[in-house]
């Protein structure tokens, strides 16, 4: 079973024609994963681990002392900054998310929020989206739709599943009753799975 994260599935989707083909090929022939590697990995841990502490909204900036990379310190007071916006005044308390996959013919596609936040009695599992890229409607559909149909079976209540465009602010909700996200979704992974064994 071949195994992608979420992320370079909707890197692939957002794609057309030749550049749809070249990621895929980019995704298969990387080197192996390596924390070092992983450009949001500090940010991501920091974030999670001030939530699984109870911290506050104050502390974000800490982050910055946990890397001395120019480029992540040029990226990462946008990500905070958002982050911190969208935090607020809220009342923020954790919970561990669900993490699961979501498998057709033969394409794994590891679907792993980070956050699981408590926010007014409602419980919210948050994919955080962390890069430059316009999170377009597209994107926010299909990522909730993955979320929604592979996390809903391991959600004993009522929680709601979210994507988060950190520098933005902006939160996006699964919206029910998209048909169509699921085949579209299914026929990406066929795309994958034909393409990969010649790469």
């Amino acid at each position: 079973m071949t195994r992608i994260s979420l992320t370079d599935f909707i890197d692939v989707v957002s794609k057309s024609g030749t550049p749809k083909a070249t990621k895929v090929a980019q995704i298969k022939n990387r080197p192996e994963y390596g924390p070092a590697q992983d450009f949001y990995k500090i940010f991501r841990d920091g974030v999670v681990e001030l939530h699984k502490q109870d911290g506050d909204k104050i502390d974000l900036k800490n982050i910055l002392l946990k890397t001395a990379d120019s480029k992540r310190l040029d990226h990462y007071p946008g990500m905070i900054k958002g982050y911190s916006k969208w935090w607020g005044k809220k009342t923020l308390a954790w919970f561990p998310p669900p993490t699961t996959t979501y498998s057709n013919l033969g394409i794994e596609i590891s679907v792993n929020p980070e956050l699981g936040l408590t926010i007014d009695d409602t419980n919210y599992i948050i994919k955080m989206y962390m890069k430059s890229e316009k999170l377009t409607k597209l994107r926010t559909e299909i990522i909730t739709e993955l979320m929604e149909k592979s996390l809903r079976p391991l959600i004993k209540n009522k929680a709601k599943v979210v994507v988060l465009d950190v520098k933005n602010s902006k939160p996006f909700e699964y919206v029910p009753g998209k048909k169509a996200l699921k085949p579209m979704i299914d026929a990406e992974l066929a795309y994958i799975a034909s393409l990969w064994p010649s790469l």
